[in-house]
């Protein structure tokens, strides 16, 4: 009799074992639902989305590099993120707080078992974060003139960062059974990274900063996806391996120890410190080498297009946006004079990757003849930027010239550059540093600036209002004399036939 009883445990211990995997499941679910319907979590990616709708808004018009949109997915989910480690800590100590812990044990889940079931209560809620940020994306690549190569380890770092804070706020719920010991992890958290940055630069060869979730950037000019040089793939399996770490901790400290959950914990730690281990490396030569080829020499990395007149040459990523340089060159072309009318221009994309992502070096004019300098950036006030580099170049021969510039020939540059476009007040204002339409400024461009004198502004919003069709004809007869040196503000003014200053050509 006893050896059949022997025979049947094995069955029996099988049989509870597959109820008691059914019913961590059921209870994943169950409180997965639970979780994504707690007010602070619907409140957290309402905000959320309309973060996303806020950084996006200008999408459209702003020409966006994917490989810097999959990096700016990774801010708006620390707002769930906040909301999910709370609220996870909250339902682990739901059972403490309605006084039902004891009521447990006559249920088929183990301690140890009911953490696991917290645990993947999660995951569902960094699903949904990252279709938040497959929208995102999604946007940015849909919008026209979007260029440039996404990653796909950048884009996980904001549903990670959901996760890992879920399995935080369970493995705290497990080892300190306290309801504001989760309040004041956010703020110690909140300090200590306020703290850490202080201690902390922001160049890529600092590998201490890859220790936290999101890691920011300081540029504004997008770089080749190339040249980056950021190890997203080494940060990813940094945050898996944490967040497993962080589960499977939990899962320990509240029974599971078992060979199994054991030997997971083990796996986990070791794929986090890979990750830590890989993320913390040095730039690659390589990489380190390409950016200088692309700073110093980019003719030898970069494709080149004729269209019209000119000639446009940029890095591979950037070559679908020629045409629309293109544009711009022939518009502001077309209302010079003498021989810079039919002039063979050469537009090249150039850039400071020299010193990573976080740099943000000026490029330098270049004193190549007629060679105009486009940036990576596009849209906005880059427009009239290039266009007024087109314009400086066509007067002057060479952005090097420019750079002195100091007489009556900002006139004529000015008026070039803005004066078919349907607002040139408007892009006058955007084009200068103090966002101004009157009185003295520096005129932007993608390399050096150059001054405008409070004479000049007043001339070339004159010559805005008298028009175009007034204005084109003048400047064509009368093309050698505007693009003399030195030739001064008043005789440009009375050669374009508006009303000439007082004031002498004094830049500032």
């Amino acid at each position: 009799m006893s050896a059949v009883l022997d025979k049947a445990l094995p069955a029996e211990r099988t049989e509870d074992q597959r109820q008691s995997w059914a019913a961590v499941f059921a209870l994943a679910r169950f409180e997965a639902r639970q979780l994504l319907l707690r007010l602070p979590v619907l409140f957290m990616f309402a905000l959320y989305a309309a973060y996303i709708g806020w950084t996006m808004r200008n999408a459209w018009t702003s020409y966006p590099a994917l490989q810097d949109v999959d990096r700016a997915t990774q801010t708006g989910p620390l707002l769930p993120a906040l909301a999910v480690l709370l609220c996870a800590n909250q339902a682990v100590l739901r059972s403490q707080r309605q006084d039902t812990d004891r009521h447990f044990a006559v249920l088929i889940l183990e301690p140890w078992r009911r953490t696991i079931a917290f645990a993947l209560s999660v995951v569902p809620v960094a699903v949904l974060t990252a279709l938040f940020v497959a929208a995102q994306f999604t946007w940015a690549v849909l919008a026209p003139g979007s260029v440039g190569t996404g990653s796909v380890a950048e884009l996980l770092v904001g549903p990670l960062t959901v996760l890992l804070a879920g399995m935080g706020g369970v493995l705290l719920a497990r080892v300190v059974r306290w309801p504001f010991a989760a309040p004041m992890l956010l703020v110690l958290a909140f300090i200590a990274s306020t703290f850490f940055g202080t201690l902390t630069d922001d160049s890529d060869s600092n590998a201490t900063r890859w220790l936290v979730p999101v890691i920011g950037d300081a540029s504004s000019k997008p770089l080749p996806s190339d040249l980056l040089g950021r190890p997203a793939a080494w940060h990813a399996l940094y945050l898996v391996g944490l967040a497993l770490t962080l589960a499977l901790a939990a899962v320990l400290v509240n029974g599971g120890r078992t060979k199994t959950v054991a030997a997971a914990l083990a796996v986990a730690i070791g794929l986090g410190a890979w990750g830590a281990v890989g993320q913390a490396g040095e730039v690659p030569a390589a990489t380190v080498a390409a950016r200088k080829v692309a700073t110093l020499t980019p003719e030898k990395v970069q494709s080149c297009i004729r269209i019209g007149r000119s000639t446009y040459c940029a890095f591979p990523e950037w070559m679908p946006r020629t045409s629309t340089w293109a544009k711009v060159t022939d518009s502001v072309q077309s209302l010079a004079g003498g021989t810079a009318a039919q002039e063979k221009l050469l537009v090249r994309q150039r850039i400071e990757a020299r010193y990573g992502v976080d740099g943000d070096g000026a490029i330098l004019p270049s004193a190549v003849p007629y060679q105009v300098t486009v940036g990576t950036r596009w849209g906005g006030s880059r427009v009239p930027e290039f266009a007024a580099a087109v314009s400086s170049v066509l007067v002057t021969g060479s952005e090097k010239a420019t750079e002195s510039l100091c007489d009556g020939r900002t006139v004529t540059i000015m008026w070039m550059a803005l004066g078919w476009q349907s607002d040139p007040v408007a892009q006058l204002r955007t084009v200068r540093l103090d966002d101004t339409v009157t009185g003295p400024s520096t005129v932007l461009s993608p390399t050096s600036s150059f001054a405008m004198t409070a004479e000049q502004t007043t001339v070339v919003r004159e010559l805005f209002t008298a028009g175009r069709a007034a204005v084109a004809p003048k400047v064509k007869a009368h093309w050698a004399e505007l693009t003399a040196p030195k030739v001064t503000t008043a005789r440009v003014a009375e050669l374009l036939g508006v009303k000439a200053p007082t004031g002498a050509d004094k830049c500032e």
